[in-house]
């Protein structure tokens, strides 16, 4: 678990961090440098899943034996689906990380949402909807490692 109390903002108990694939964890299919050992690592205080869309058919693949569950969506109403995952975690104890269009109702839903701006770009309904935005993915991954960034970036 993660426990951060942002002052003016929320007091969260994370538990489980879901992430999107193509675009967030991975580019044209492939996973980033240095994705693999975060999640390792992060999977020692949350839950960690992957719920994506698979563009590139890679993500089975490139996530085995990485510890995280794996979700792999049907093409129509990804973002309902992302969404439904998130509540069905119990979005009160859920943080999420994405890029895209799809992605803007499980930001809306979880009790924090961080949107990565990297080579595909980002979606302007995944930004609206985020709590916060970094520029690639580890710089959103390490924010679970280092809660107190959370902190400066969320308090009022």
């Amino acid at each position: 678990m993660v426990e951060i109390s942002i002052p003016g903002y929320a007091k969260l108990a994370l538990q489980h961090l879901v992430l999107d694939y193509n675009g967030t964890l991975a580019c044209d299919g492939e996973l980033r440098e240095g994705v693999a050992d975060a999640l390792r690592v992060l999977a020692g205080s949350l839950r960690v899943h992957v719920v994506t869309g698979d563009t590139f058919g890679k993500a089975r693949l490139a996530l085995a034996g990485l510890p995280c569950t794996l979700s792999i969506l049907p093409v129509e109403n990804q973002d309902l689906g992302k969404r439904s995952y998130v509540e069905q975690l119990g979005a009160e104890q859920t943080a999420c990380i994405g890029n895209g269009r799809n992605d803007r109702l499980m930001f809306e839903a979880a009790a924090l949402a961080v949107a990565v701006v990297q080579e595909e770009g980002a979606a302007v309904e995944a930004l609206q909807a985020a709590d916060v935005v970094c520029p690639d993915i580890q710089s959103a991954l390490n924010l679970f490692r280092q809660p107190l960034r959370l902190v400066a970036t969320l308090r009022s």
